[in-house]
């Protein structure tokens, strides 16, 4: 178990169980990293990451007495923060599905003559994306969702989850391609 200056995960979430609001707040100072790096990937700015991270743990608290103790605490953390960002984000993409990015966005890497990627040309780069795009690679890609949870959560056809993923890969392969060819 991780600790928390000296208290173990779950010592805290024990506490948490029975409403201890110090442990509640050990808790979220404890799991604030982690959740704000997922919520700000599902997010267009770290405002609305913070909202959604903050509403998240008021489920994490809200729901915590359900939590399985056998199962990893982080994981089901993770659910609620993907879905509450998702939820939250969701009336902005229903009006940015039939949105489409104009395929000659450049991405300037100024900051790296060698002309290799680094985390934030990758994140300039997920940033050009449309909202439903830039949602769908980052639950397909990096949280694992398959279509049919993606198609679910986002209440859209698992079809459309596929072709989202399918040119959201397309443009981030454009916008790579158009680098390397200014450092060529």
């Amino acid at each position: 178990m991780q600790n928390t200056r000296g208290i173990a995960e779950d010592e805290l979430i024990s506490q948490c169980k029975k409403g201890s609001l110090k442990y509640q707040e050990m808790l979220y100072k404890h799991f604030y990293g982690y959740a704000m790096g997922i919520s700000l990937r599902y997010s267009f700015n770290r405002d609305d990451a913070l909202e959604a991270v903050n509403d998240a743990f008021i489920k994490v608290f809200k729901a915590i007495h359900n939590y399985d103790s056998n199962k990893v605490f982080k994981a089901w953390l993770r659910t609620i923060v993907v879905n509450t960002t998702i939820d939250r984000r969701r009336k902005d993409m229903k009006h940015q599905l039939n949105l489409e990015i104009d395929d000659n966005i450049q991405i300037h890497s100024g900051n790296n003559p060698s002309g290799r990627l680094d985390a934030a040309d990758i994140l300039k780069m997920m940033d050009a994306l449309p909202a439903i795009q830039r949602t769908i690679f980052n639950m397909y890609e990096i949280d694992g969702y398959t279509h049919d949870e993606i198609a679910e959560t986002l209440e859209i056809p698992a079809s459309s989850s596929r072709v989202y993923l399918s040119r959201a890969k397309e443009k981030l392969r454009n916008i790579i391609n158009a680098e390397a060819q200014k450092h060529e």
